[in-house]
């Protein structure tokens, strides 16, 4: 092993204990204040204040999750962050007593481009439960932030269209670096830092590799405690979706922990970490579950099938989860058709399990020093469907 892949880094939240002599990939340890983030790691989505189909318990003891998402746009409409701020924060409020990492909204205001107008001053859009004119800015998406009690809050962003042009993505991009000012002003100026809670910056730029450095040097010198890597998979194609990450992965600093937000299949996790990410969320595990499809090691399987109607194995073996091990493909198939609840529920954790065990077997073998072998044998079984 090199000095290199010896080296270990921390600054004081992040400690980086490893990296892969073949690849960007790392292992490290991120430290939030309820409890420690073992990296790569890939994080359920909680939009609502819940990990649609789950019991908090079963997040910690049957998907093993280390930490979850909440979404700042939608619990701020529904209950409201005064309700959430008087229950102590989201992860009281919901009974999970585990890490939050919070998005700023900026997504859902992407998604809402028919209902809003954006200055430099924030966005003004219209809910869309009752049509109510909102304002968000960078002073009230740390607010909102604030009010949840997250372990990790993200700076407001704008996040272009794939199809944006250059010069609509070169406004978002200085728009986003504009609000991270404002928004890590407040953050330090409330002392929202001072116990542990992390504000991350995003990094904007389109499909435009200039336009991405730009955004991550223009980050970088604000010294945020991470980053991320905002507005891919919006559009674009595979190809220029892993382009943009291996662009941006390049410059971040590595001491500090590196998330793509939003993404992604099990290959182009994989490849993301072995490009030097270290934080993933999606909300496919949960929603394909829900449309009765399992990720197995053998690929993804759409158990509304025929051919699963007597199939009386297990759904996957190899992932280490009772639901998994236990429960066959053929009553799995039965629930789907019937339309039982059960078969999102059983389907919903197998599925984020999966994902969570995934980079558990990363870091893994990142540690052995043979994860660039693994993935890519890994990789090709998966997509062979074998």
């Amino acid at each position: 092993m090199s000095a290199t892949a010896r080296k270990m880094i921390s600054n004081s939240s992040f400690n980086l204990q490893h990296k892969d002599e073949t690849s960007s990939a790392r292992v490290g340890t991120l430290s939030l204040p309820r409890g420690d983030v073992p990296t790569p790691v890939f994080m359920p989505v909680g939009t609502q204040a819940t990990v649609k189909g789950t019991l908090p318990s079963d997040l910690h003891h049957v998907v093993k999750c280390p930490i979850i998402l909440g979404n700042t746009y939608h619990l701020n409409l529904r209950p409201g962050v005064e309700i959430v701020r008087q229950a102590g924060g989201l992860s009281k409020f919901m009974n999970w007593n585990g890490p939050v990492l919070t998005d700023s909204g900026g997504f859902q205001v992407f998604s809402l481009s028919k209902l809003r107008k954006i200055d430099d001053q924030g966005v003004r859009f219209r809910s869309h439960l009752d049509g109510k004119e909102i304002f968000l800015g960078p002073q009230e998406a740390v607010d909102i932030q604030d009010g949840l009690n997250s372990d990790i809050a993200m700076c407001l962003d704008e996040c272009p269209a794939a199809e944006a042009s250059r010069e609509e993505v070169q406004a978002a991009t200085d728009r986003t670096t504009l609000w991270a000012e404002h928004c890590l002003q407040h953050w330090q100026g409330k002392g929202c830092d001072q116990d542990g809670r992390k504000l991350f910056g995003i990094v904007q730029g389109g499909r435009f590799e200039d336009l991405r450095l730009q955004s991550a040097e223009e980050l970088i010198a604000l010294n945020f405690p991470g980053y991320a890597i905002g507005g891919v998979s919006v559009g674009e194609t595979e190809e220029e979706m892993l382009e943009q990450v291996k662009w941006v992965s390049t410059v971040l600093p590595e001491e500090k922990p590196r998330y793509v937000m939003g993404v992604g299949t099990p290959p182009q996790l994989l490849q993301m970490v072995g490009m030097g990410a270290d934080m993933f969320d999606c909300v496919m595990p949960s929603r394909a579950a829900r449309h009765g499809m399992a990720f197995t090691q053998d690929g993804t399987l759409n158990l509304r099938n025929e051919k699963f109607k007597e199939d009386l194995s297990p759904l996957d073996p190899s992932t280490d989860c009772y639901i998994s091990r236990e429960f066959t493909k053929s009553y799995l198939r039965h629930l789907i058709m019937a339309k039982e609840s059960l078969a999102g529920v059983l389907l919903t954790l197998h599925n984020l399990r999966f994902f969570v065990q995934l980079m558990e077997t990363a870091r893994a073998k990142i540690l052995e020093g043979t994860f660039s072998k693994w993935s890519a044998q890994w990789i090709a079984h998966y997509q062979s469907g074998k």
